[in-house]
């Protein structure tokens, strides 16, 4: 019995269990004991805390893979919008940048690479980071002294650890010694000894810093790479994840140089795969170098996200169509009314309408014109929206230019309106692709970049979208909804190496989730003020969360937040728990 007299801290009552590994959905009940799951089926006892599950599902907590919440860990209690969509950990750390390790007089370096890679305002990390530490180690550290409400892990990121071990040669992407190499293979065999899951890199053409130079990683050699993953080995093992350069139109050559160092040092990999819009599939020459690696022996899987990959942009947003245009920008920084006032004055529009774009500007904003991929985006936000709600449908619909459409839509609902450019996975105008690719074993999904993309992205929300659109909504190609619980929790806890969770059963970590199917909404995104000196945020919610749990305790109920901050830094990977006799009733 426990201090309150109950058998169980908590007990779920009469839920649709989906175990997370695929297997049958049964009605059961669920009994939480001190962090675990301590029985699964008919629960006689009592727990202090009783959830009525009847006619909703029960899964395991959901693993996002790729996140970005190396600083959001540091300035802020709760990972949202991750762990308002059923996440209970998500790892960090990915595409190779971070804040660790990081020697004072780079503070700004690595500053100047994450507001450049991942659209974060210098102003945010600049007031919200202590820089407490200067070596990984410490670094984990200071995310471990702090408590929130879900899980964490860390990947070692390759930019920060370059610039580290070689300075301005490192920040220059000169060729790193024997000396340099020696050192990073130190450094990570260190970073997983304290609790890196593997090291991270980049070769993505686009990820520039805010000055827009190549990051650190972008095209270091593979004697690099190789050093780095001996050290991961040395240290006891881990995963490598990476971006290929996506836009080379080569998968062969953008993939080789990890697929071949993986190979030879014997670590698994998870890399982003991106399907073309139109255009060679040549996501199917990738898929055909994974599965001849994975039958040489070697364990690589390709990430997808399930929605498509890109962009919401408007007037309250880091891009819009018009972002680029001198005589929009004179007015750019003026308060939101004032802007649409100015904007719908005829000679103002007219100016802008006839304007051409400077050539400076992010590079991502190349997409803020791709008409024939965008379209707005309104209430409830639809992510396979039908062709001809285009921009460029619309157009011509309308009979005016796709210029002048887009600039109408963005003063939509007194310019609060936002537009989504879909830049990939959209093939043929469909999700189609995506879906026949998430059914494959070597494929998994990721790529949510929760904590990051403040301005420009929402996409940690995916794992409701999943849920919802493909699971429940679509009127082709559905998911199964075992095999989509599995996708979110098994699957990315097995390739991260954290085998004490994703799953419903005896002695597993109590990281639940009590959902509503029925009524699961994905809400449109919001913009929120709430970064380090009230720096702006795309957040996104949903309803139907009836319950998240997170080592045995509630974090969140009908899409509030608790008090409760239960999430620690996970430290390395786990290994799976011995299964437990359940606690007498």
């Amino acid at each position: 019995m426990n201090a309150a007299g109950a058998a169980y801290d908590i007990v779920i009552r009469g839920g649709l269990i989906v175990d997370g590994l695929g297997g049958t959905p049964f009605r059961g009940d669920i009994a939480v004991q001190d962090g675990s799951i301590v029985a699964v089926g008919t629960v006689e006892g009592t727990g202090t805390r009783e959830i009525d599950a009847t006619g909703k599902l029960v899964t395991p907590g959901f693993v996002d893979l790729h996140t970005h919440y190396d600083g959001q860990a540091i300035w802020s209690d709760r990972m949202t919008p991750s762990s308002a969509h059923g996440v209970t950990t998500a790892v960090m750390g990915n595409c190779g940048v971070g804040f660790a390790p990081c020697r004072p007089d780079d503070h700004d370096v690595l500053v100047d690479v994450m507001a450049g890679v991942e659209d974060i305002p210098g102003v945010v990390m600049v007031d919200g980071l202590p820089w407490t530490w200067e070596t990984f180690p410490e670094f984990l550290d200071a995310v471990d002294a702090g408590r929130r409400d879900i899980d964490v892990a860390a990947f070692l990121p390759h930019s920060p650890l370059r610039v580290y071990v070689m300075g301005q040669r490192g920040v220059d992407r000169e060729p790193a010694t024997p000396e340099d190499l020696a050192l990073m293979r130190k450094l990570a065999a260190e970073a997983v000894e304290v609790g890196a899951l593997g090291f991270a890199s980049s070769r993505l053409t686009l990820h520039k810093t805010a000055g827009g130079q190549p990051i650190p990683s972008h095209d270091a050699a593979q004697v690099e790479i190789e050093a780095i993953a001996r050290g991961i080995e040395d240290g006891g093992g881990g995963l490598i994840q990476f971006v290929p350069d996506l836009l080379s139109g080569d998968y062969e050559v953008a993939l080789k140089t990890v697929f071949d160092v993986a190979a030879d040092v014997g670590l698994p990999v998870t890399f982003t795969l991106a399907v073309g819009n139109a255009g060679p599939a040549t996501f199917e020459d990738a898929l055909r170098m994974v599965e001849k690696a994975n039958t040489d022996g070697g364990s690589i899987s390709a990430q997808i996200f399930p929605r498509p990959i890109g962009l919401v942009i408007g007037l309250e947003l880091s891009g819009n169509p018009f972002v680029l245009y001198p005589s929009y920008r004179e007015i750019a920084d003026l308060p939101l009314a004032e802007r649409v006032a100015e904007m719908r004055k005829p000679e103002v529009r007219q100016r802008i309408l006839n304007d051409t774009a400077a050539a400076d500007g992010h590079p991502l904003m190349f997409a803020a014109q791709a008409w024939d991929y965008m379209f707005p985006l309104g209430t409830p936000p639809n992510y396979e929206p039908a062709q001809s709600d285009s921009i460029a449908a619309r157009a011509a619909a309308r009979g005016v230019s796709p210029l002048e459409e887009a600039y109408d839509r963005v003063l939509d609902d007194d310019g609060h309106a936002m537009l989504l450019v879909t830049l990939a996975n959209f093939r043929d105008g469909s999700l189609d692709t995506v879906g026949e690719l998430i059914q494959r074993d070597d494929v998994i999904l990721g790529l949510g970049d929760g904590g990051a993309h403040y301005g420009m992205i929402c996409d940690a929300s995916f794992p409701t979208y999943l849920l919802t659109h493909w699971v429940r909504d679509r009127a082709a190609g559905r998911l199964d909804l075992a095999h989509a619980v599995k996708e979110l929790t098994s699957v990315p806890a097995r390739v991260a190496g954290l085998a004490d969770r994703g799953r419903i059963a005896v002695g597993y970590k109590a990281d639940l989730n009590v959902i509503d199917h029925d009524t699961l909404t994905l809400h449109k995104p919001t913009i929120e003020h709430d970064l380090p000196a009230g720096g702006r945020r795309l957040d996104q919610t949903a309803d139907g969360y009836v319950a998240t749990i997170v080592s045995g305790e509630i974090i969140a109920e009908n899409g509030v937040p608790t008090a409760a901050r239960p999430g620690r830094l996970v430290r390395g990977r786990q290994p799976a728990p011995a299964a437990q006799a359940a606690a007498p009733a």
